[in-house]
């Protein structure tokens, strides 16, 4: 396979939706298959308001919109995927689900059909450990959110074929990225290094040490980073920071990815940043404040045991 005409991906939360944005941006015509419960109308409203919001706010022309638009197909039938000569896998962070997934896509697909998940934490090797597909199997890591990160991390298998390699890595340099190849492993690169960064920045607020907002002034002029790690951990989602965090101490036994109370009880909470309006930060005003509500929350977790 020289070139990825048509992408299908499983998945219409942030992350799927956000790679069917540059893809169809791309001039790819793009297949999205709703993985959860759910009208599919919601999905795709909701994504039409999003890029229609960009379009208010002069990021983005209202002809590309309408292009982007209209190269997505929106569906919950995974036949439709056979269609496609790559599927990208973009559902819940747990092992048994995308192996399950993987599994019944095999039934469905051509056998040329690429197959990458998006995996954040988890080993392509495990997700593919029942797969008859090895060779066509790789992980393909996008970042939130994903049209304004260029990064990429590709991992592939010892099986993994080297034209299925060179068409991935063609693809993600057609949407305008940078494909780094990294060794199957949990976590791969990024995440191994970015959590003990965001769980120590949890950990100080959990202490007291300093107000989110102060955290993050103190990292972003104290280090040049372009966005503090709290409001960091609030784009990417809590629940996610979490799971990666839990799969991590789970499967290294490091204290420095141990999830801390404070974190835990957002999750419970329904707090999960960004996407739920309300997390280290409430986003219900603008510029977004600090989360009035917290103290009230975690009032007694520095007693309590992290899990």
């Amino acid at each position: 396979m020289s070139q990825i005409q048509c992408v299908g991906i499983v998945g219409a939360g942030m992350m799927g939706t956000g790679i069917a944005e540059v893809a169809a941006a791309a001039g790819i015509p793009t297949v999205v298959v709703k993985a959860t419960p759910g009208a599919l109308d919601g999905a795709r409203a909701g994504f039409s308001k999003a890029l229609a919001h960009k379009v208010e706010k002069g990021r983005l022309d209202a002809s590309t919109a309408d292009e982007i638009l209209g190269r997505i197909d929106w569906t919950t039938e995974r036949e439709r995927l056979a269609l496609a000569d790559i599927v990208i896998e973009c559902i819940v962070e747990d092992l048994p689900a995308k192996q399950r997934l993987f599994a019944d896509l095999e039934a469905r697909v051509p056998e040329g059909t690429i197959f990458a998940s998006n995996t954040s934490t988890l080993r392509i090797a495990d997700i593919a450990k029942d797969c008859e597909r090895k060779g066509r199997m790789i992980g393909m890591h996008f970042f939130s959110p994903v049209p304004a990160m260029k990064l990429v991390e590709l991992a592939h298998l010892p099986a993994t074929r080297p034209e299925v390699l060179g068409a991935a890595a063609a693809f993600i340099r057609t949407l305008g990225k940078t494909a780094v190849p990294v060794l199957d492993s949990m976590g791969l690169v990024v995440n191994r290094l970015l959590l003990p960064y965001l769980i120590g920045a949890i950990s100080a607020y959990e202490q007291g040490l300093a107000r989110p907002e102060e955290i993050d002034t103190a990292m972003r002029l104290g280090c040049g980073h372009p966005v503090g790690p709290l409001a960091l951990a609030d784009v990417i989602g809590l629940d996610v920071v979490y799971t990666m965090a839990k799969l991590l101490h789970a499967e290294f036994q490091d204290p420095r990815y141990q999830p801390p109370a404070i974190l835990r009880r957002l999750v419970q909470a329904g707090q999960l940043g960004k996407k739920a309006k309300l997390g280290f930060y409430d986003y219900a005003t603008e510029p977004p404040r600090a989360n009035g509500e917290i103290w009230e929350l975690v009032r007694g977790s520095g007693k309590e045991q992290a899990c």
